[in-house]
């Protein structure tokens, strides 16, 4: 079960309308399917880390791909893609690296948003 603050999260980002017009297709939910959760959440983590967790991440802004994993997906529906999102959604400071805290706090997101929109998928197939 997702704690409170990331219920609201979750919430708030549906009312954007760029970032609720996120959702896994087919190609994403088969790998996701074929790897296992567990998996996919350890991507996760090894993509925040070298990807977000720096103080200065490479290409900043455009380090996140559009497609090809459900975890770059969840990641724009998120608004956990880059620093500058980061901070703007979830008030987490640019320029200083993510302590262990908060790297957890956005697997917590991406998890819990994965979850939901497979539920959709699997409650209105044509999704």
């Amino acid at each position: 079960m997702a704690n409170l603050d990331t219920n609201i999260i979750l919430s708030r980002l549906k009312q954007s309308a760029f970032r609720s017009k996120f959702t896994l297709r087919e190609k994403e939910i088969a790998y996701l399917n074929q790897q296992g959760m567990d998996k996919i959440m350890s991507h996760a983590k090894d993509f925040i880390a070298q990807r977000l967790a720096p103080a200065l991440p490479k290409n900043d802004g455009k380090q996140t791909p559009w497609k090809g994993h459900p975890v770059f997906i969840a990641q724009h529906a998120t608004a956990t893609c880059c620093r500058g999102c980061l901070e703007k959604w979830h008030k987490i400071i640019q320029k200083q690296p993510l302590d262990t805290k908060q790297q957890l706090y956005i697997l917590t997101i991406i998890h819990e948003w994965i979850k939901q929109d497979l539920k959709k998928h699997r409650s209105n197939p044509n999704h």
